[in-house]
């Protein structure tokens, strides 16, 4: 009988050291990459080196290859194990699996582990061992320990999970241990055990799969010998029959737990020799091994072997002969492997799992799987999605956006994640997350022209430009993503001198409601690309823009801190001084609480388009003069400096509360109402951003984003939603416009405020034409006309 549990066939090595050449292990981890194995473990000998050490060095060393932990025995600190298996799997990019059971014994095998072995392991120094050996003299314990064990280390990777860790087991007790970190991907538990069914059913019940061991005696042969043998040694084969015998354990075990018995893995360690002629299992020539293992493939199950050798030769020639043999012998993988039971037990309603295509399911992150606590929240809202979609093709993103639309529950997209609206999570919707799509390449140096992609960060693009002397106008913080920013708007510290960040856009690759994947520029699909510069969300996911780059080089940045408390006349001074000023000179400015018997302070932050030491005071002069000086820094830097933001996950909690606007002057009425609006203790944090200048040449018509009048974009931050709505709405009048980046109140009105009613029919009416049903709506929506 064939059994094949769709899990693709693997190949590995097991690797050992003999400390007199350190090097030499990793070195052979780095051959058997080249050679296409796909695991590579090491195991201690006397005498050699510490195998997580060097899985470490070996990480540091390889790309692809996936790294074996341990096995970890059962006594093992499962929190030191959990984290000491998470760093290594962030730092190798999500390569690590991790076994547990006594080090090369068949943890649960009842009978008494033979004194020859247990001599052999003491007689070579090994004391570790020897004591998990020893532990198997009441292998009940030796199980509970383990299940308990495997328990810890879930907790302590279920770092979305904000409470502490508390466990009290008969053997492994945490008492409010902090948890994560949380690993780059679900790390696989593989239980090394022999065939008794107390452990069988324990890595039914618990594990990701069974690392079948042939036999104490055999464990301890792998133990103990050093490398190379100086001797061949008898080759260890898995049996046949303790592999149907163990799967059927397994399979029955894992129903009653209430899994799919495709869910576990079957994996198991051999050694052989290859010699001219067949002289027994595993030794004889490549065709001898292939008749070995295949029937092993096929009837038992196995997807993972690890060979266990020092010899380069051994290592090619399986490599080479045997196991492209038993790929193709196998055939194709047939099905899908189902999530596991730690992972479906999170499983939201009114999501089909099982229907994601199959393109998306190795990188889409659910609430179960480790990965969730980095990418279930954005910068400033916490959330908790159902399912979070990670395509890297512009095709994935249409495969993507074809199977949300068919399920029942919101959609929300999301490219760097720091849209202040908090709209790209949701609490049990879908997210598209385009982070993986964050390219930045040249397409035309004669031009300047770019192409980049929506989940690159703008500290990303200014670092790719910079060595070419160019810049892009964006917004004044480099960890924005590039998606949400360009096709609202773009308000950053060129404005005044580049316009906006959507003025320097010339054409977007997009998928659209259906998935289909199109072109808009100035001459095909116009009236899309309209659309897309200012009002992008409503209509699709762009894959790539491309951007007409402009000079960059160096900046004067400045940072003066001044005496608001009188705020009113510090707005008025302060607007006026940037109204006046040339356009290389751009400026925002933050308000926050005064501190009790502190006056108001304000911060104002400046870059001027120059490196010229004297330009740049002049520049700035004016503005200082606008309140009582208190501190200022002035330096010229690259302006890829003062966009470099460390890449990082975003891990907000709650819901942000602010309001914005848009407005064409700092009059004295405007002034004096965000003066009482900043007395009154209702926001911690007001800004005021200097636009105008060239964004303002632009025609109001000429893009979905309609703002060109304005000089200055307000936004007010708040604990409160209602006392916040009630100073900003009596405010209301004395603005020109919304940029909806900014505001999180999703009040129809503020659609209104953003799109003028010419602005707002022309793209009601294109919403009918590319997105009829609405798909995008989780964001300032924009509802289709009716027919």
């Amino acid at each position: 009988m064939t059994v094949d549990h769709g899990h693709p066939l693997r190949f590995g090595v097991l690797l050992t050291s003999d400390g007199a050449r350190p090097e030499a292990a990793v070195e052979r981890a780095r051959l058997s990459e080249e050679l296409g194995y796909d695991v590579v473990s090491f195991v201690d000998t006397p005498g050699g080196l510490d195998g997580w050490t060097l899985l470490s060095w070996a990480a540091a060393r390889t790309s692809r290859i996936r790294l074996l932990a341990g096995p970890a025995g059962p006594f093992a600190n499962p929190a030191v194990v959990a984290r000491a298996a998470a760093a290594l799997d962030l730092l190798s990019d999500g390569r690590v699996e991790l076994a547990l059971g006594a080090p090369f014994t068949s943890v649960g095998s009842i009978e008494p582990v033979p004194d020859a072995a247990l001599a052999s392991a003491a007689s070579a120094g090994r004391a570790e061992p020897v004591a998990a050996y020893e532990a198997l003299a009441e292998p009940v314990a030796a199980y509970e320990a383990l299940g308990e064990a495997i328990d810890v280390i879930r907790g302590i990777w279920a770092a979305h999970v904000r409470s502490p860790l508390h466990f009290d087991g008969r053997h492994h007790r945490v008492a409010g241990a902090e948890r994560g970190p949380a690993p780059a991907h679900n790390i696989p538990l593989w239980l090394a055990a022999g065939t008794h069914p107390d452990a069988l059913r324990l890595a039914a019940a618990k594990a990701d799969g069974w690392l079948h061991t042939a036999s104490a005696e055999a464990d301890a042969r792998l133990l103990t010998a050093p490398a190379p043998a100086p001797a061949p040694a008898p080759a260890i084969a898995p049996s046949g029959g303790d592999l149907a015998a163990g799967g059927a354990v397994i399979d029955e075990a894992a129903t009653a737990a209430g899994r799919d018995p495709r869910e576990l893995h079957r994996l198991t360690y051999l050694t052989g020799r290859f010699t001219a002629t067949a002289e027994g299992p595993l030794t004889g020539p490549p065709e001898q091994w292939v008749a070995d293992l295949l029937p092993l493939i096929r009837n038992d199950g196995l997807s993972t072997l690890l060979l266990a050798t020092d010899d380069e030769e051994t290592l090619r020639r399986f490599a080479t002969e045997v196991a492209p043999a038993l790929r193709a012998a196998r055939g194709e993988v047939t099905g899908r492997t189902p999530a596991s039971l730690f992972v479906r037990r999170h499983r939201r309603e009114g999501i089909d799992y099982d229907a994601i295509p199959a393109a998306l399911t190795g990188s889409a992150v659910e609430p179960g799987d480790a990965a969730f606590a980095r990418v279930r929240s954005t910068y400033l809202r916490g959330g908790s999605p159902g399912l979070v979609l990670r395509p890297g093709t512009p095709d994935e993103v249409g495969q993507a956006v074809r199977y949300a639309r068919t399920q029942p529950v919101k959609l929300s997209i999301r490219s760097g994640g720091h849209g202040i609206s908090g709209r790209s999570t949701s609490n049990g919707g879908i997210v598209i997350d385009v982070s993986r799509l964050n390219g930045v390449e040249v397409l035309d140096k004669a031009t300047r022209r770019v192409r980049v992609q929506p989940g690159a960060r703008w500290s990303d693009v200014a670092a790719a430009l910079s060595p070419h002397g160019w810049a892009l106008t964006s917004g004044d913080y480099g960890g924005v993503g590039v998606g949400g920013l360009a096709t609202a708007g773009g308000i950053g510290w060129f404005v005044r001198e580049q316009g906006l960040t959507i003025d320097r856009l010339r054409a977007v690759d997009l998928v659209l409601a259906d998935g289909s994947l199109v072109r808009a520029d100035a001459e095909e699909n116009a009236e899309l690309f309209w659309a897309v510069r200012g009002a992008g969300a409503n209509f699709g996911i762009v894959t790539a823009f491309e951007f007409e780059a402009h000079e960059g080089g160096e900046v004067g940045f400045a940072q003066l801190v001044v005496d608001a408390t009188d705020t009113a006349g510090f707005l008025q001074r302060w607007g006026a001084a940037m109204e006046a000023a040339p356009r290389d000179l751009t400026s925002s400015l933050i308000i926050g609480r005064a501190r009790p018997g502190q006056p108001i302070v304000a911060q104002i932050m400046a870059v001027v388009h120059s490196g010229d030491a004297e330009t740049i005071i002049n520049r700035l002069q004016p503005i200082a003069a606008t309140a009582p000086l208190l501190d200022h820094s002035i330096q010229v830097l690259p302006y890829e400096a003062i966009m470099h933001v460390p890449h990082g996950p975003h891990d907000a909690q709650g819901e942000p509360v602010t309001r914005a606007g848009l407005a064409d002057h700092l009059t004295p009425e405007l002034a004096a109402a965000a003066a009482r609006l900043v007395a009154s203790g209702h926001t911690y944090f007001f800004q005021v951003r200097a636009a105008g200048g060239a964004a303002s040449d632009v025609p109001p018509d000429a893009t979905a984003y309609a703002g060109r009048s304005a000089n200055f974009s307000l936004v007010a931050f708040g604990p409160a939603r209602r006392a916040l709505d009630e100073q900003w709405d009596a405010m209301l009048h004395h603005f020109s416009g919304q940029y909806i980046n900014f505001e999180t109140d999703l009040r129809p009105e503020r659609i209104q405020e953003a799109y003028p009613e010419p602005t707002l029919r022309r793209l009601r009416a294109l919403k009918r034409r590319y997105d009829p049903a609405n798909v995008f709506r989780d964001n300032f929506n924009i509802t289709p006309s009716d027919p």
